[in-house]
Parts: structure tokens; sequence; C-alpha cells
């Protein structure tokens, strides 16, 4: 019953905290525990990809068959974002979803045990649709708590720094896969046994970190904090109904077209690989993987440099349109050259996905937690682009000429990438709260480092940084 008690020590979604007014000191603490999700997450989507050809070898099916692997996965995720998850965020808060989520990933992760033993391809994905509502869970919950924990400013820097660690997993599980999965065995079912382990080992460590959450001390931030800071910021949207939040389901349409793009590609690149570049095995294929989604992880290490001197919202624009130049050629090209260029589409296709969701979520103010929802259930789309591509790598049989339906949705999504550029009403508020000062400097009772004197009557105000820093300001009379 402890937990329990615990949980009900919530706040209340009309109470004001201090955390929308977290310090980047404050903060990193909370951001190093939740950036772990995504590390977690990213392995098992590389991990995703890489079954996705194992299948196809040990249990002979076709293409567009084991795409029901990313059906399974991506289509948990509005269930998660829009349901079970989203209601548990806004009645309780962030902290019980990181611990709900993870619960369902290790279940999921169990469940897929007797699955593979049996050899049941459909058991799996009913095990994979358990894990991707608790992923679903996770990035409903972690997504929107990066963006909005610590100074405003940074959100995107936050977002997409974190999400680096994503890339990263997603590098480790295709060389885990390359030397476990595809290992020359000599029979299917010893290769299946391995992929049981590594599903054992992580329901071990999500219930274990499971725990590190249940046990560690996290600022809650509650639809009020969000009301107050896209108030001081002028930024704020909220205050027409949600249902004209135009802006927030224009990114949820992008997040859709984006995600299934970039999901088609990574699911069937070994594939594409293997049939355009001579002498290519299906374990050759899956380290080509790793070293494209190295250069994934690469393209979001410095975007967030590229962020911290250019507004995000152009470092968006340019990567968005380049994965339209790059992934165009790679229909017509072959052997290496076709495979170089899905490598410099992931590697623009990096910060996509987490600047959406920042953008997206920009002067949403109290609607920020149910809005994340909406951002997260486009990720839904994963389940349906990769589908399609498989169905026309089948019906041509060359999945380099089923790289047009990628494009075909990358281009849907640029709509957004313009309109967050060229729209006054999608520029504003994204300027606006990358202008904000909030949690730029400590308080005098939070941070001995900085002295704060005021006239009593109006004047100036002398702030006087731990640098020694100084800067004047004037101050009304109160």
């Amino acid at each position: 019953m402890a937990i329990f008690k615990r949980m009900s020590l919530k706040q209340g979604n009309t109470a004001r905290t201090n955390a929308a007014e977290l310090t980047l000191r404050a903060s990193i603490y909370p951001l190093c525990l939740v950036t772990v999700l995504f590390f977690l997450w990213g392995f098992s989507y590389g991990l995703l990809d890489t079954l996705n050809k194992h299948f196809q070898t040990t249990l002979g099916i076709n293409r567009a068959r084991s795409a029901g692997l990313q059906a399974a996965y991506f289509g948990a995720y509005p269930l998660a974002s829009l349901g079970h998850a989203n209601w548990i965020l806004r009645h309780y808060g962030f902290k019980p979803v990181f611990i709900w989520g993870l619960c369902l990933y290790g279940v999921g992760a169990l469940v897929a045990w007797p699955c593979i033993l049996h050899r049941s391809f459909g058991g799996f994905c009913a095990a994979i649709f358990i894990i991707g509502n608790g992923l679903g869970s996770l990035e409903t919950a972690a997504n929107p708590y990066i963006t909005i924990c610590g100074p405003p400013r940074y959100a995107e820097l936050r977002i997409n720094l974190a999400q680096a660690f994503n890339g990263v997993g997603t590098v480790v599980a295709p060389v885990l896969g390359s030397y476990v999965f595809f290992k020359n065995t000599g029979e299917s079912t010893q290769s299946l046994q391995n992929v049981q382990w590594v599903y054992l080992a992580i329901a071990v460590f999500v219930f274990l970190l499971a725990g590190v959450f249940y046990l560690s001390p996290i600022p809650e931030i509650t639809d009020a904090d969000m009301a107050f800071q896209a108030e001081e910021t002028h930024a704020n949207t909220d205050i027409l109904p949600f249902r004209k939040q135009y802006r927030l389901f224009h990114a949820a349409f992008a997040q859709f077209c984006y995600t299934g793009a970039q999901v088609a590609i990574a699911g069937y690149f070994i594939n594409y690989v293997t049939e355009t570049r001579p002498n290519t095995s299906s374990s050759l294929g899956a380290q080509f993987l790793a070293g494209a989604q190295g250069a994934f992880a690469m393209g979001r290490f410095l975007g967030v440099v590229f962020m911290k001197y250019i507004r995000p919202r152009y470092v968006f624009l340019v990567y968005l349109t380049m994965c339209i130049v790059f992934i165009a050629p790679s229909i017509t090209q072959r052997g290496n050259t076709g495979m170089a260029m899905l490598y410099v589409t992931l590697f623009f296709e990096s910060i996509c996905f987490p600047t959406i969701v920042a953008l997206g979520m920009r002067g949403l103010g109290k609607y920020s937690k149910r809005g994340s929802g909406f951002i997260v259930g486009g990720v839904c789309g994963g389940a349906v682009v990769p589908p399609i591509l498989g169905a026309v790598a089948d019906m041509h049989n060359s999945t380099a000429i089923a790289m047009s339906v990628p494009l075909a949705f990358f281009v849907a999504a640029w709509s957004y990438a313009l309109a967050v550029n060229f729209v006054d009403s999608y520029r504003t508020p994204a300027d606006k709260m990358g202008e904000a000062q909030i949690g730029l400097q400590a308080r005098d009772e939070e941070d001995g480092a900085h002295v704060v004197s005021k006239t009593e009557k109006g004047g100036t105000e002398h702030v006087e940084g731990g640098s020694g820093s100084e800067e004047i300001r004037e101050v009304g009379k109160h």
C-alpha cells in the first residue's frame, strides 16, 4: 500500500510549484534520469529494425508481413499517448507514468520469451504491442518532461541532447543483432534462443529502473506551471479552446508523416543494402545499419550545437529539407552510392522528431500535457508507412523503388517546417518561448551565488552573479 500512498502525494494540476522556474542546475538530476529512458527505447527501436530482417530469414515470412512488428509496436502508441498513459499523466503526474511505462515494457519483454520459444510470430507481435504500450507511455511523459523541465529557452537543446542518447541506443542494437541474431549458429532455433535471452535481460533491467524512479525525488510539473510560463513569455495560445489549437494538430500530423518515413527507412535498410549491394549478407547489412544509426546519433549531437547559435526552427527546416533531397536518389541509385544516400538521410532525420515535439508544445500552457499526447500519438505513423513500403517492395520486388513511399511522407511533413518558419501564428509562440528569461537565474533564496537588492520605492535593481558580472535593470515603484 506504500506505493499508493506515495502516489497520492501528487500536485494538483491547478497548483503552482517552483518547477515552472527550475534552473539548469536544479534540473540536471531529473533530466539525466529521464535521458536513460531515451537510450532504452532507442535500443528497443533499433532491435526491432534488426528483428524485421531476422524473422524474414528464420520464419520464412515476406517483407510485408514482417512489417507487422512495426505495426504492433507503433500502433500501440496512440492507445498509450491518448488513452491510459495520458489519463495517468493528467490525473497523477509524470513520475507514475514513468513507472507504469517501465512495468509494461518489462511485462512485454517477459511475454516475448514463450512466443519466441514456440516460434509464434503472431504471439511475438502481441508481446511487441505490450512493449509498444510501455514505450508509448514513457514517450508520453518523457518528451514533454524534457521539454519543460528547465529554462524554456533551451527546450529544443535539451530534448535533442536527450534524444541523441536514443540514437546511441539505435546504434548498439544492430551491432548486437549482427553478432547475436545473425550469428552463424547453423540452425534458426539457436538463433531464436539468442533473442530470448536479450529480452529477458531487458525485462530485468527495466524492472530495476522502475524501482529507481520510484525512489528518486523528481520535481512534478503541473498545468498551472506551464500556464505560468506561457503567460510570462506572452507566448500563450491556451486562451483559445483546445479544439482550436491548430498548430498542435499540424505538429501531430507532421509527426505522423515524419515518424512513418523514418521507421520505414530504418526497418527496410537491411533489405535495401542486401538487394542493391553485391555480396552483402544480413549480418553485414546489420553492421551497415549500425553505421547509419551512428550517423543519426551524430546528427543529433551536431544539431544541439547548431541550435545553440541558430534558431531551432531554422535548423529543423534545413534538416527536413535535406531528408527529401537525399532520400530521392536512393530510389534509382544502387550499391555504395544508394547506401550512402540513406546514410546522409538518417543523419538529417536526427533532430526532426524531438524538434517537432518541442515546437509543437510551444505556448500550449495548460494544454501541455494533453497536447503532448497528440504529438506522441503521431508516432503511430510508424505502424502505417512500413507496411505500405513492404507491400510496394513485394509488388515490384525492389526495396529501392519502394523508397518513394517515405519520400512522399517527408514532403507531407515538410508543410509543418514551412509553416513554423513562415506563418506568424506558428512562428511567434516559438520565438517568444525561445527568448524567455525564466529559469536562467536562480532566486535569492535558492542560490547563494546571486545577491539581489531593490530600492523600496523604485529606481534600479542591482544583480550580481557568482562570477562577478553585474547588471542594472529598471524596476517600477511598489
